[in-house]
């Protein structure tokens, strides 16, 4: 008999003291999941211990195995809980990542990256080994002027290869999380070609409307209300994909968002996206997996992802100019206000102890967070883009090689 695997992906919406509910929400995930067992659970955006270490507590008879991926400063918001035991667990980390200074959006102190627990799956007389992956791209904060764009491709190639490099003797491989992209996005089909996943949601075919939506979804209690008003179904980010290893056949069962409705007794929701489950069918074949990845298709998606590269190195190029640019002038300035302070000083400043503090403190952080910028942060984007564009390049000379 196949082997029947349940798989459930959730970003939670964790944040202290931010997330509205958020404690009751856990509570609330943790009783559905107790009354609804599944196999494998993927997190998102689970930032505080006690709230991992709550679920892990309430689902240790169904999920006794469980491992949360530690980085950066406030950890990486993800984990994985297991019906089947973990045998080995890695976390890659992303070497770009947002910016330091953009605390309003914070995916920096995240330390994101892309999470990794290999599963020995016991079935009768079948054992398999099963690679799953989680993880949570850069945010999306505005579609219109994507700031992060370049972050996003570089986080997806970095994730696609990773998963193509880990994956060799795995029977089945699972990635499952909140993407932070749309389908037909550019990071969604680096994902999808690179290592020739296949979306659960596009295999299932035939999905109702109402259960396309994961994040904005119009039956969400935490929607933001201008949303609504633009009568759109929401957006579809957060994804179970998967691929079959060599003389293993994965058939889908099930794909369903299963946690529409709200909380029970509750008026809100179980986080501001939609749970994702999907259900497997597994079992050995004398034939090695289907869905090779298109090589045609990796080539366009490769060439498109290096053009965007080199748009984004132009850019933080431009940027270091900028922040040299201030160094200099706020350097200047200082410079000529001790020499000529009559000239180059306010009277209405200079004449008031507390308001000439306060600007030589302001200036002086600007002049210092500019000079960071350019001899540290600049120079670290860099050489994390181009060290995505170079291994890009390297795949695309090899395709073209052999084509």
């Amino acid at each position: 008999m196949p082997l029947q695997l349940k798989i459930f992906t959730l970003n939670c919406w964790g944040l202290a003291l931010l997330s509205k509910n958020r404690k009751s929400r856990f509570e609330a995930i943790g009783e559905w999941l107790l009354a609804n067992p599944v196999d494998i659970v993927c997190l998102q955006e689970v930032w505080l211990m006690r709230d991992f270490n709550f679920l892990q507590e309430t689902l240790i008879d169904l999920l006794p195995y469980s491992h949360y991926f530690y980085s950066g400063v406030v950890g990486s918001g993800i984990c994985i809980l297991s019906k089947h035991p973990i045998e080995e667990t890695f976390f890659h980390q992303w070497s770009v990542n947002g910016y330091i200074h953009k605390l309003q959006h914070a995916d920096w102190f995240g330390g994101k990256g892309v999470g990794l627990c290999r599963l020995k799956i016991v079935d009768d007389k079948d054992t398999y080994f099963a690679n799953v992956y989680t993880t949570h791209l850069h945010a999306e904060y505005n579609r219109a002027s994507d700031e992060y764009q370049a972050h996003r491709v570089l986080q997806a190639y970095d994730t696609a290869q990773f998963i193509l490099l880990t994956s060799q003797s795995a029977d089945l491989i699972v990635l499952a999380g909140d993407l932070n992209t749309e389908p037909e996005d550019l990071p969604y089909r680096v994902i999808l070609t690179v290592p020739g996943l296949v979306d659960s949601f596009v295999q299932a075919r035939d999905v109702p409307q109402e259960k396309m939506a994961t994040c904005d979804s119009f039956r969400n209690s935490y929607t933001p209300p201008m949303l609504l008003k633009t009568q759109k179904l929401g957006k579809r980010i957060d994804y179970v994909m998967y691929h079959p290893g060599t003389n293993v056949t994965i058939n889908l069962k099930s794909y369903d968002l299963p946690m529409l409705e709200r909380v029970p007794k509750k008026s809100f929701s179980y986080s501001d996206h939609e749970g994702v489950l999907v259900e497997l069918s597994i079992s050995h074949n004398s034939k090695s997996g289907l869905n090779q990845p298109d090589e045609a298709a990796k080539k366009l998606v490769l060439e498109e992802c290096i053009d965007l590269c080199k748009d984004a190195l132009k850019s933080i190029a431009n940027a270091k100019i900028f922040y040299w640019f201030i160094v200099v002038f706020m350097c200047i300035f200082i410079i000529c206000s001790l020499v000529f302070p009559a000239v180059y000083t306010v009277p209405v400043v200079t004449d008031n102890p507390i308001i000439f503090s306060v600007c030589r403190v302001l200036l002086t952080g600007l002049t210092f967070f500019a000079f960071l910028m350019a001899t540290l942060w600049s120079p670290i984007e860099m050489h994390g883009v181009l060290s995505g564009k170079v291994a890009m390049e390297v795949s695309l000379k090899k395709i073209t090689k052999n084509s």
